[in-house]
């Protein structure tokens, strides 16, 4: 096989979110190339998964069947995958990276000989070498790895770093692989699935989000942004620093070290826009910007960008907004 395979997530026949991000992922990298991009859902009954995901543009599809698959470990995974890429050969192997891809890709990759590029955000070709992309130090620095040894390139996809409404439908065959699994070969006992701590909202869910900075400058006008959100139907988020201070919880600020976000619409009140942020929401469909700085770095990022006084602003935009909602 030459092109990619895009390795999908699924627990209990429910997807992984990610499987859609790095399949869009999948399929520019596959333009970027000019080759083709499949996909490989594994587990013990992924049939309708598989034809869920036939109907994306791909080559083909690859339903990973086997009994010791049904339940997770990372022997089962590593071993049945490391079969399907070595029968496969793809130039590319694509993982959304995943707390269960974390446990079982690196193994992958090293049994093929290679290295394991982890959270990749994008990814371009220099004089015919594939340049995959990723940030350091919270975003502070930019990093470009290239393989220098021949033979597949493994990486896996950062959250909200593609999104997965450009993905292309289209139809795919559907290929039902068992592979050569023994029960001996499991160390592992599975276990229940990892479950993150519980949080009162979930950003990464949100189509629309209202987030404050500190050009809000204290708490109690967190209350007009709050306002807005309201009125707008939009899930209410922040920067490091109003969570920092505890103005609102630390499980709505958006950020390298809070949570990676995706909406349809993404309004930044009083945000200068630091690069730690930025790497939280870029990949929003629609950036506006409220700020009275206009050398503000998040108006780097914003298709829509409003300098002015967001005290004089919000109230003004509230207004409209109900005025429209209410016809």
């Amino acid at each position: 096989m030459s092109g990619i395979l895009v390795v999908t997530e699924q627990t209990a026949g429910v997807w992984n979110r990610m499987s859609f991000e790095t399949l869009a992922a999948g399929q520019q990298l596959a333009r970027t190339l000019g080759k083709s991009a499949s996909a490989v859902v594994f587990g013990s009954e992924t049939g309708p998964l598989a034809a869920e995901l036939a109907g994306y543009q791909l080559e083909r599809v690859i339903a990973l069947e086997h009994e010791l698959l049904g339940s997770y470990t990372a022997d089962a995974a590593t071993g049945a995958l490391s079969w399907l890429i070595a029968k496969l050969e793809p130039d590319v192997v694509l993982f959304p990276h995943t707390y269960r891809v974390r446990d079982f890709a690196p193994c992958i990759a090293a049994r093929a000989g290679h290295a394991l590029v982890s959270d990749v955000t994008g990814f371009h070709v220099e004089s015919g070498v594939l340049v995959l992309e990723r940030l350091l130090f919270q975003g502070k620095l930019n990093a470009d790895y290239t393989s220098s040894v021949l033979g597949t390139v493994f990486a896996s996809v950062q959250a909200s770093a593609f999104r997965a409404d450009t993905l292309e439908p289209g139809t795919a065959a559907v290929e039902s692989l068992t592979p050569p699994l023994v029960a001996a070969s499991i160390r592992q006992q599975p276990e229940p699935p990892f479950r993150e701590s519980a949080r009162a909202v979930d950003l990464t869910a949100a189509e629309l989000i209202v987030a404050v900075g500190r050009g809000i400058h204290e708490e109690g006008n967190i209350a007009l942004v709050a306002e807005l959100a309201e009125a707008l139907g939009a899930e209410l988020a922040a920067s490091r620093p109003i969570c920092d201070s505890g103005w609102l919880p630390m499980e709505r600020q958006v950020g390298s070290s809070g949570q990676l976000v995706s909406p349809k619409l993404y309004l930044a009140v009083g945000i200068s826009g630091a690069i730690q942020h930025l790497v939280g929401m870029k990949g929003s469909r629609t950036i506006v910007a409220i700020n009275k700085d206009a050398s503000a770095p998040i108006f780097e990022v914003a298709d829509y960008g409003i300098v002015g006084d967001l005290f004089d602003f919000v109230p003004a935009l509230i207004e409209q907004v109900r005025k429209a909602k209410n016809g």
